[in-house]
């Protein structure tokens, strides 16, 4: 089960970008990557096409590894560990290892 997912808050804790926060738009758990965004950005040199008439250099997001970004507690806004827990109807959630939190 991954740990990080789709429309999370983030901080970035290593790397180019460190102390950055942004939302994940794109999980790759094959790669172990995540997309986020505002972070980690790329110029992108391209022909002109339909879609973008000019061309030119664009600035886009590059997927980070899922080591290098840790989950925002919702409680303190501190980057948190995550950790799952069985409540008492039988689901599992995530939460917080800082606070306690539950993140779901």
């Amino acid at each position: 089960m991954n740990r990080v997912r789709k429309g999370d808050k983030v901080v970035v804790v290593g790397g180019k970008d460190k102390s950055k926060t942004g939302t994940v738009l794109v999980v790759y758990p094959k790669e172990n990557k995540v997309l986020v965004e505002g972070v980690n950005l790329i110029k992108r040199h391209t022909k002109p096409n339909a879609a973008n008439p000019e061309g030119g250099i664009l600035e886009r997001e590059a997927p980070l590894h899922v080591s290098n970004v840790q989950l925002v507690d919702p409680k303190t806004g501190a980057p948190t560990r995550v950790g799952y827990k069985t409540l008492e109807d039988g689901k599992k959630v995530r939460y917080a290892k800082k606070s306690g939190e539950v993140i779901d």
